[in-house]
């Protein structure tokens, strides 16, 4: 989810996805307050109200709609399939249950591992900056807003990152939350291995770190790496050029002189995709572990949250003490269909479109119906590609009502936002609700922007921003004012919280919840194994011997791995194992969590298909002998009777590392 690629289907695992829950509590345990950041793209509105559906069945009142955030670090490489509007269900290609489901237990166990571990403690604060990870890929629309305001900061991204440090009242290390605006898209749309990707990465080793001696995602440590407003900034820091000639394509079509918008691209700092991840998300890791060692100022006060449902489509803003505007029916732009340098639409439109095409608007009139004159006049200078907001069938494409919520902990108030603030956007966003919590008394706040939470609704620029068009713009649902009116709902929560009303503020209309969704074309078949072999023999074995740096395969017959989130035997797909000779045992030295891992598996006809193993040896790697198994479900099926998943494993023969 993250691209709407047609094509880029999953075709395996590099790294685990985890929710990663942190409960705050005042002294008596009253007044309590949940963060919660989850390795997907972002958090759809489905997603958010099955989660606390259960989490009031188990729990009651404690954890409700105001005081709970759900929120995505935005990777691009999880799955699709966990939302209830037509355009995502079809960008995702259906609703699937199953993802759903499996997301919603995961949130849910984290959150319950967190409520049982509680246990007091002090949380510090600190903030720094993090040079060289990240790029505007919109310049041309950043350059859109005041001189006068532009002059007020060094960069067109924002390097700070803030990070909040938990230990126990021993000074023990307890978990991390770090806030800082990147797109998670150093994997490239050409990606087909299940990941977190830079954020992952960073969280990765820093829980490695403080988890010695136990696998990734286990252990007492939890890092949370967490977006923010990284509506305009990516990664991939050697910013756009046409792949076919070289040349830079930073111009404000993103365009190139051969081949268009579908050959501009913007690359990352390493050798190739995987190199790049790991490059940015070190950096990450490291300023984050840097500021959570200095961290001394802590965080102290009351808990505090307010939420509210807000029709989106129906905002009056006011723009002066005497002047209105309004926001829109959601819809998407021209541009939106151009995708970013970070990965392109592919149909060749360009960004920065602000005038419609006739040959694209007759397709659409002939399919879905003509605009109304009330929604492009709405939207203008947005020439409208898709009026999500009067299409309906089968469903809304669109939400209309959307959540605003805000948590704030002592001097600290975390924005719930729901989608993708540009820098710019967030900016205005940050000291607006500062100004207010300063004006009831509450002074020098920190505020932080949380992205992807609660809902998705695409992009949030600027009204300057908006005028460009460029994919940001044309993705900005409701209208030139969407800012605007976020930013007087976010202020009405703050003053709510501040002048101790939060009780007044009305809950706003419920959102809808969907029965019969669109499901997915992909049917479940019966895997087979080929004859004479049975499911995890070894096809191809490893070589007897390998050097540190040097990559393992192994090929075992395989059965589709989504049969594994419905039997869940096993916790991974794989394990490269090390024996022990002392203990005359073999142990576990990594899983498919592990980034030197790599699960692959390779579908062909008729039900039968392929599982390889890979396994990078790192420098860290002793030497010794070792194994690669493989953990799997098969589906099967006996005529007139259920069909039922089966468990099996399989093991390589075993193979010696030495050192070179």
């Amino acid at each position: 989810m993250g691209y709407s690629k047609s094509g880029q289907n999953a075709q395996g695992i590099l790294t685990r996805l985890y929710s990663r829950a942190f409960i705050m509590a005042e002294p008596d345990g009253s007044n309590r307050t949940v963060f919660v950041s989850i390795d997907i793209g972002m958090v759809s509105q489905r997603l958010r109200l099955e989660v606390l559906n259960r989490l009031q069945s188990k729990y009651g009142s404690l954890y409700r709609r105001d005081n709970v955030i759900l929120s995505g670090t935005h990777t691009h490489s999880g799955p699709a399939g966990y939302f209830q509007y037509t355009v995502f269900v079809v960008a995702s290609e259906g609703f699937s249950n199953r993802t759903f489901q499996h997301m919603v237990t995961g949130i849910l166990k984290s959150i319950d591992i967190a409520h049982t571990n509680m246990k007091p403690g002090k949380i510090f604060i600190n903030k720094g900056n993090v040079d060289g990870v990240q790029i505007n890929r919109s310049p041309y629309s950043y350059l859109q807003n005041p001189q006068s305001e532009r002059a007020r900061y060094s960069s067109n991204t924002d390097k700070e990152m803030v990070v909040l440090k938990m230990v126990d009242l021993n000074g023990d290390d307890l978990g991390l939350i770090s806030w800082f605006a990147i797109h998670p898209v150093s994997m490239n749309n050409s990606n087909h291995l299940v990941n977190s990707d830079n954020v992952g990465y960073a969280s990765y080793l820093l829980e490695q770190e403080k988890n010695k001696g136990y696998l990734p995602g286990q252990g007492p440590f939890v890092a949370a790496f967490a977006s923010s407003n990284l509506g305009d900034v990516s990664p991939n820091i050697l910013g756009p050029h046409c792949i076919n000639t070289g040349e830079s394509c930073d111009n404000a079509n993103s365009t190139c002189p051969i081949g268009g918008s579908n050959m501009c691209i913007a690359m990352g700092p390493g050798r190739d995709m995987f190199d790049s991840t790991q490059i940015i998300g070190r950096a990450m890791y490291q300023r984050a572990k840097e500021l959570y060692a200095s961290a001394s100022q802590e965080v102290t006060g009351p808990l505090a949250s307010a939420h509210q449902w807000v029709d989106m489509t129906n905002v009056t803003v006011w723009l002066n003490s005497t002047h209105t505007a309004k926001t829109c029916k959601p819809a998407l732009g021209y541009s939106f269909a151009a995708g970013t340098i970070d990965g392109v639409g592919g149909l060749n439109f360009t960004q920065g479109k602000t005038e419609g095409d006739p040959f694209w608007d007759t397709i659409r009139n002939q399919i879905l119906g003509k605009p109304s004159e009330e929604i492009k006049e709405c939207h203008k200078p947005k020439p409208i590609l898709l009026h999500t907001g009067e299409l309906s069938k089968p469903h809304p494409w669109h939400p209309d009502i959307v959540d605003v919520q805000i948590i704030t902990l002592g001097s600290l108030a975390i924005t719930a936002i729901p989608g993708e603030f540009t820098t710019m956007s967030g900016r205005r966003l940050r000291e607006a609700v500062q100004a207010e919590f300063a004006s009831h008394g509450m002074q020098n706040m920190t505020v932080v922007i949380s992205g992807l939470c609660n809902v998705y609704t695409h992009y949030i620029t600027t009204y300057e921003e908006y005028q460009a068009q460029r994919y940001e713009a044309a993705s900005t649902i409701y209208g030139p004012h969407t800012l605007s009116a976020y930013i007087q709902l976010f202020r009405n929560l703050a003053k709510a919280i501040a002048t101790d009303t939060v009780a007044n503020l009305s809950r706003g209309p419920e959102p809808p919840f969907f029965q019969q969704l669109i499901v997915p074309l992909i049917s479940n078949i019966v895997d087979r194994a080929p004859t004479g072999r049975t499911f995890g023999d070894v096809l191809q074995p490893a070589k007897p011997e390998y050097r540190v740096g040097e990559v393992v395969e192994v090929i075992f017959v395989g059965a589709n791995p989504k049969n594994s989130a419905q039997n869940q035997t096993h916790q991974t797909f794989l394990t490269v194992e090390k024996y022990e000779a002392t203990s005359t045992s073999w142990q576990t030295v990594c899983n498919d969590a592990c980034w030197e891992t790599r699960f692959y598996w390779h579908k062909g006809l008729l039900g039968l298909s392929n599982a390889t193993m890979e396994w990078h040896i790192p420098d860290t790697a002793q030497p010794g002998i070792y194994r690669i198994r493989y953990f799997g479900h098969n589906r099967k099926q006996d005529i007139l009777k259920p069909a039922v998943i089966l468990s099996f494993e399989g093991t390589s023969p075993t193979f010696e590392v030495v050192t070179t």
